[in-house]
């Protein structure tokens, strides 16, 4: 076989076209690499021989370019997995914000003693003066009291066998509380701030305002927040340009207007929706309805439904069982009719009729009814308590509390025994026992009512003060909580958990009329128990709306 013909020019002079096999585009060329990872000498002297690339080297790739390409398009795999790949790198960025710093006020440790584990993350720092403003305040049998020795026990658990680590922090977890992951910091040095001549340098508000301005100049990274329940402590924070921020965890709502009504108005085209699948039956005297549709799921157990027309007669009924699309309803009996009438009360608009089938129900043991004044809360409360205690035997007696918390200034001291005390805050209580001992002829008030004297009802009435209720059970009580709206959700939870069997629960107040120092319409110990306990079979809750105490009373509360 003949030798092919020599070159007629030297190598380096040969183009890259004569080198490069026509076969084989440069686009898939690829290098082969041994086993051992390290390139052959043939590979590597033909990649010294293709260094120069044969085609324009890519333009830059502009912005407009790295646009997510359409599914099949070159460059969509490489593009989508760069986004995805920066989308979880963002939001870790956004997590990794620095930890606040929560400047604790006395106020806030006394009134909700677990409030240091409910920060979550962010760490806590308590001046000397609100440790010493707690040493002041943990001495009696007040509620502030107990709540302050509470406090000191929590932070003794937490520093102990700490050591010489005190400036490092405490981990709030330590003590068994793993939602708060933030530290505890105390004041260990003093703070050289210099506050306006206005504020007197001696008042422990304005030095609690110069370890916050001192901590704000330090700690430039992250936030530093002052957490008061004190309204002029916040204004005067933020005229100094510092942050402050009220406690609004102990809130139950932000908006008082959400709370549960108890109540909930059927649509005009209920019977119409329910013309094909709705069942009913009679049971113990009374009538049911088992309907279904997308209305039911907005229903909670013992809540009053209504459906009025001009045209058909009214539905007033109570949801007694909820499987999931499908709603039993019980028609409620008509205490508006005096056949119905309770202790010779009859209801007065469509609220009252709800409330009445709540309180005379043995199988609910925990009602709420909300309303301002004049709406029939205390009179309808009362009639019911009377009507099972002396008519049906169902209770033993009838006992009264409220909180004394005066509206204008105290009068001092009362002499006397416990009842004795408590006469002066029962003043409620003795306008309504009138109204009701007043029988004009008929049934009213069953043959009980008609024989019963003042002294016979009073004896079935025991008046009680707040102070001596821990460690009491009630039995086969018929219990009433007067202005529970002044009271503190711990203060509430005290008092339900003192009932025993048998023993039923009257819960009243208006939320608008708020007597306790740093109580809120949100935090109060009514709007509590009124969220918890809806939906439970064994409660109920009606917010009374139109006043029935007098024409004058009623157009007061409009204009005044």
């Amino acid at each position: 076989m003949p030798l092919p013909p020599p070159p007629k020019s030297m190598g380096s002079l040969l183009s890259q076209a004569a080198v490069t096999p026509p076969s084989a585009p440069a686009a898939t060329r690829k290098t082969s690499r041994p086993k051992n990872g390290k390139a052959s000498s043939a590979s590597l002297a033909s990649h010294a021989v293709m260094a120069e690339p044969a085609v324009a080297p890519p333009a830059p790739i502009t912005a407009q370019q790295t646009r997510k390409a359409p599914a099949g398009e070159p460059g969509s795999t490489t593009i989508d997995r760069a986004q995805k790949v920066a989308a979880p790198a963002k939001r870790a960025a956004a997590r990794q914000e620095p930890a606040k710093l929560f400047v604790l006020d006395t106020n806030v440790l006394l009134h909700d003693p677990m409030s240091l584990y409910r920060f979550e993350e962010h760490d806590i720092y308590l001046p000397m003066v609100t440790l010493e403003e707690l040493d002041a305040h943990k001495k009696g049998l007040s509620e502030v009291a107990r709540n302050g020795r509470q406090v000191s026990r929590e932070l003794d658990a937490l520093v102990a066998d700490i050591g010489s680590g005190i400036d490092q922090g405490i981990a709030l977890s330590r003590t068994g509380h793993a939602e708060a992951r933030g530290r505890l910091f105390f004041q260990t040095r003093a703070h050289d701030v210099e506050l306006p001549i206005a504020l007197p340098q001696g008042k422990a508000d304005n030095q609690i305002l110069a370890v916050l301005q001192d901590l704000t100049h330090i700690h430039t990274e992250r936030p530093v927040v002052l957490v008061s329940k004190d309204i002029n402590m916040r204004v005067k924070a933020r005229a100094l340009g510092l942050h402050a921020e009220d406690y609004a965890n102990d809130k139950t709502l932000d908006d008082a207007d959400l709370l549960y009504t108890g109540m909930l108005v059927l649509p005009p085209d209920f019977w119409d929706r329910q013309a094909k699948s709705v069942e009913s039956w009679q049971q113990g005297g009374n009538t049911f309805y088992r309907v279904q549709g997308k209305f039911v799921a907005q229903m909670l157990v013992n809540q009053a439904v209504y459906w009025e027309s001009g045209s058909a007669p009214p539905l007033y009924a109570r949801v007694k069982e909820i499987r999931a699309n499908t709603a039993v309803l019980q028609v409620m009996r008509d205490h508006t009719h005096q056949k119905n009438a309770v202790w010779g009360v009859t209801a007065r608009n469509r609220e009252q009729n709800f409330a009445l089938n709540l309180l005379m129900d043995p199988e609910v043991d925990f009602v709420t009814l909300a309303g301002q004044a004049g709406t029939g809360k205390t009179l309808l409360a009362l009639a019911a308590g009377l009507s099972q205690v002396l008519d049906a035997r169902r209770y033993n007696e009838i006992i009264v509390t409220r909180v004394t918390v005066p509206v204008g200034e105290d009068i001092g001291y009362l002499p006397g025994t416990e009842e004795e005390k408590m006469g002066p805050w029962m003043g409620a209580l003795d306008d309504n026992l009138e109204v009701l001992n007043q029988s004009e002829g008929g049934n009213s008030g069953g043959e009980w009512g008609r024989a019963a004297t003042q002294d016979l009802i009073r004896s079935k009435i025991k008046i009680k003060s707040l102070n001596f209720m821990r460690g009491r059970t009630f039995l086969n009580k018929y219990v009433i909580i007067d202005e529970a709206q002044n009271l503190t959700p711990k203060q509430m939870k005290t008092l339900i958990t003192r009932a025993g069997p048998g023993t039923k629960l009257v819960c009243m107040g208006n939320i608008a009329q708020i007597d306790t120092p740093y109580l809120t319409e949100g935090s109060s110990g009514m709007t509590y128990v009124v969220d918890r306990f809806k939906g439970w079979s064994h409660s109920g809750h009606v917010t009374l709306a139109r006043g029935e105490r007098s024409r004058l009373a009623d157009y007061a509360s409009e204009v005044l």
